[in-house]
C-alpha cells in the first residue's frame, strides 16, 4: 500500500508539474490557452506593475530556493527522500498556476511585427526554445528531473544513486541549455507588451541568479572538474558549434 500512494504521489505530482509546465509556455506564446500575459485585466496600472512582480518574484524564489542543497535537507525532515523531487514538482505546479491565474496585464507596447509570415517566424523560434527545454529534460534523466527514477529504487529497495553526469549533444556547447531555452521561448515574439517585457525580464533575472547559485553548487560538488567545464563551455549562449573538450560532469534543475 505504501508504495502504491508513492506511485499515485508521484504520477500525481508528474502531471501536474508537465501540464503546468505546457500551459505556461501556452501562456508566454500565446497559443493554446484561453488565457495568455496580454489577456484583458481589470487591475490598475500600478496594482498591476505591483503584483506581476511579486508574482515573478514569488516563482524564482520558490524554484531557486527549493532547489539549494540546504532547503533540500530540511524539506528532507518531513519528506521521505524518493519523494523530495515530487514535492518540488507539485510547488513548482502551484506557484505556475498561482503566476497565470493572477497575473495583471500592464498596458502598452514595445514592438509589434505586421506580417503574417515574419509573426509566425518569431512565434515558431519561440515555440522551438520551449521544445528545447522540453528536449533538455530527456538528455540527462527525464524520469530522474521529475521524480519518477526516485520512487521506483525506493520501490525496488534499492537505495538512490545519482545519475551518471554527462554532457551529451547541447551541453558539450553551452553549460545550461535549458535555461537558454528558456530564454528564446521569452524573448521571440511578434507582439512584446509591457506585460510580456516584465514577464521575460523577471524571469531572465531569475534565470541568471538562479544560476549563480546553481553553479557554486556544483563547483563545491565536482571542484576543479566542474571550473575546467567552466572555462572550456559557454554558461548561458552557445557561442561555438563545435564540442567543448574534454566533455565534464554537468547536473542541472
Amino acid at each position: 500500500m505504501k508504495t502504491l500512494l508513492n506511485w499515485i504521489y508521484g504520477l500525481a505530482a508528474y502531471l501536474t508539474g508537465f501540464v503546468a509546465l505546457l500551459y505556461f509556455i501556452g501562456f508566454t506564446v500565446g497559443v493554446l490557452t484561453p488565457v495568455n500575459v496580454d489577456s484583458p485585466g481589470a487591475a490598475s496600472t500600478g496594482w498591476a506593475w505591483l503584483a506581476d512582480f511579486v508574482l515573478v518574484a514569488l516563482f524564482g524564489l520558490q524554484h531557486s530556493a527549493m532547489a539549494r542543497p540546504s532547503f533540500k535537507n530540511r524539506l528532507l525532515r518531513h519528506v521521505p527522500a524518493h519523494l523530495e523531487r515530487s514535492t518540488y514538482l507539485l510547488a513548482t505546479a502551484l506557484v505556475l498556476g498561482m503566476l497565470i491565474a493572477f497575473w495583471e496585464p500592464v498596458p502598452g507596447h514595445v514592438w509589434q511585427v505586421e506580417g503574417r509570415l515574419p509573426a509566425g517566424i518569431l512565434t515558431g523560434i519561440a515555440l522551438g526554445g520551449w521544445g528545447l527545454v522540453l528536449l533538455t529534460t530527456f538528455l540527462i534523466s527525464h524520469t530522474d528531473l521529475f521524480g519518477l527514477r526516485q520512487i521506483y529504487l525506493a520501490a525496488k529497495g534499492l537505495p538512490y544513486t545519482p545519475v551518471e553526469f554527462r554532457t551529451p549533444a547541447l551541453y558539450g556547447r553551452v553549460r545550461h541549455p535549458m535555461q537558454f531555452g528558456v530564454l528564446i521561448g521569452l524573448w521571440f515574439t511578434p507582439q512584446m507588451t509591457a506585460s510580456h517585457l516584465l514577464l521575460a525580464s523577471g524571469m531572465t533575472a531569475y534565470v541568471l541568479i538562479g544560476l549563480y547559485y546553481e553553479e557554486r553548487d556544483l563547483v563545491r560538488q565536482f571542484g576543479e572538474r566542474y571550473r575546467a567545464y567552466q572555462r572550456s563551455t559557454p554558461k548561458l549562449i552557445p557561442l561555438r558549434w563545435t564540442r567543448a573538450r574534454p566533455p565534464m560532469p554537468l547536473v542541472d534543475e
